[in-house]
């Protein structure tokens, strides 16, 4: 996330302490803008430069027939607590993939909602035995059920794990292919997303993990599980989480993936090595960041080893998730985003600046505690400075409004770079009316959606300080994509 300053130059120092703490605090801000600044452009040009040779824009992805008697089997893990709305429509949607092998397992998490229910009834599910194994520790397995309508799909009942990391292995003791698939399910894939993230473990045999694109299918119309209109959200914020996952996943980890850095694979789509997450005990079931903290742990794995390994990012697949609309909602998701990321950090600090560590341990880990991390604490500290010179009559209207608008002119370049990318490349949002009015709300969130943003983090980094009980909270879910009921046959 870019950190954006509402900085001023001081009007009148002296000679006192105060003038030499004003000073001091000028430069830090200062200094800190430059490097975020410096660290995302960097990232963009590397993104750009990628994307350019490798998307649809610049040559075929499709696979040949060839390759399909060499792609490995997958297993698609879909983890559901209290997603009765959503469940059908994410089941249908995995269903239709264009994939010659895979596996569809639903892990139901204990939740006390119909989700269950739901199940059984669209694709007439029954109890069965099922040999697995414990490889990674989980909460007890109650009952397995399988589909008498598609054999491919099979169900996890089980005690409540406390969160995504928990469910995921349960998933993983129960799966049998080489390969699992990690999604939400708020989630819908393209239909031939899994084919082109799969490619690159067929490209580079010591790929380990790979993820895809992950869009906002709110505004879309999903019917029967496909994807058959895309549009903008109506909510205001929604319209916001487009341009944020926009800037994430096509600069941010592209560009990390291309230095083969990439610290995060989103839990709403990621491919990996089931033998390899396995050999590293699976996912932090304490964690509210289980996607970073397992991808950071094949990392250090893998480095300590000394064993060659790829973690790819894909721009290509795509994947549809569904956004918050509701400020209540959102707080509870970037309050767990925070104090995942914090987390995941402070448990695997050694490898930052650790001999041997590369491009991982001294750019990729520096970054994410320096520019992500502790973003929001220095961003409403430097409001806070703001307010107290203009109070004590330090403020220098014109070098601030001078620096608002060097801020903001680089969250509007860094946001107009990927409105350009997507549409010469992927053309997801194919109106130019939906261009123009991602890039009017370019500008306008640097006006309240970012400091709000930031308040929300800085109390997920309170929380994490405190050592409070990690909750994942209930998250109200949107369902005006879908065209069908979803539980309707």
């Amino acid at each position: 996330m870019l950190t954006e300053w509402y900085w001023v130059a001081p009007a009148a120092i002296g000679f006192g302490w105060q003038g030499q703490l004003i000073n001091a605090l000028f430069w830090f801000f200062l200094i800190y803008q430059i490097i975020v600044g410096t660290s995302y452009i960097s990232l963009n040009i590397i993104a750009l430069y990628v994307v350019r040779r490798s998307t649809r824009g610049g040559k075929n992805l499709h696979l040949p027939r060839v390759y399909e008697s060499s792609l490995p089997g997958v297993s698609i893990l879909l983890t559901a607590y209290n997603e009765e709305q959503l469940i059908a429509t994410s089941v249908r949607s995995l269903l239709q993939l264009d994939y010659p092998l895979f596996e569809l397992i639903v892990i139901h998490d204990g939740g006390s909602d119909d989700t269950l229910g739901v199940m059984q009834r669209e694709f007439d599910m029954y109890p069965c035995p099922y040999a697995f194994e414990y490889a990674v520790s989980c909460k007890p397995i109650k009952q397995i059920y399988r589909s008498r309508s598609h054999p491919n799909l099979i169900m996890v009942d089980k005690i409540n794990g406390g969160g995504k990391a928990d469910a995921n292995n349960a998933g993983i003791n129960v799966a049998r292919m080489p390969l699992y698939c990690g999604m939400d399910a708020d989630s819908i894939l393209d239909r031939d997303s899994l084919l082109r993230v799969v490619r690159t473990f067929l490209e580079k045999p010591d790929t380990i993990a790979a993820g895809g694109s992950v869009r906002i299918v709110n505004g879309c119309q999903v019917h029967d599980g496909r994807l058959i209109k895309t549009g903008l959200p109506y909510s205001w914020l929604s319209r916001i989480h487009v341009l944020e996952y926009l800037r994430a996943f096509l600069f941010g980890r592209l560009g990390w993936s291309r230095l083969q850095a990439l610290l995060i694979i989103s839990g709403a789509f990621g491919v990996f090595n089931r033998e390899k997450v396995i050999e590293v005990g699976g996912y932090l079931s304490t964690s509210l960041g289980e996607d970073m903290e397992l991808v950071v742990r094949l990392h250090r794995y893998a480095l300590d080893k000394k064993r060659p390994y790829t973690i790819n990012f894909v721009p290509d697949p795509v994947c549809w998730t569904d956004a918050p609309e509701d400020r209540a909602t959102l707080r509870k998701q970037r309050i767990r985003w925070q104090r995942g990321l914090l987390e995941t950090l402070y448990a695997h600090r050694s490898l930052c600046f650790q001999k041997g560590s590369g491009k991982v341990g001294w750019l990729a880990f520096p970054f994410m505690v320096i520019v992500e991390a502790l973003s929001p604490i220095i961003e409403i500290l430097g409001l806070i400075f703001t307010v107290l010179l203009a109070y004590f009559g330090y403020l220098n209207l014109g070098a601030s409004l001078l620096f608002l608008a060097a801020v903001v002119g680089l969250g509007l370049l860094l946001s107009s770079l990927a409105l350009v990318l997507e549409e010469r490349s992927f053309h997801v949002y194919p109106s130019y009316k939906d261009t123009f009015t991602l890039f009017l709300w370019a500008v306008l969130e640097n006006f309240g959606y970012r400091q709000m943003n930031s308040w929300w983090r800085l109390q997920g980094t309170w929380q994490w300080l405190r050592k409070s009980e990690s909750k994942w909270g209930v998250m109200v879910r949107n369902t005006s994509w879908m065209t069908e009921s979803p539980t309707s046959k």
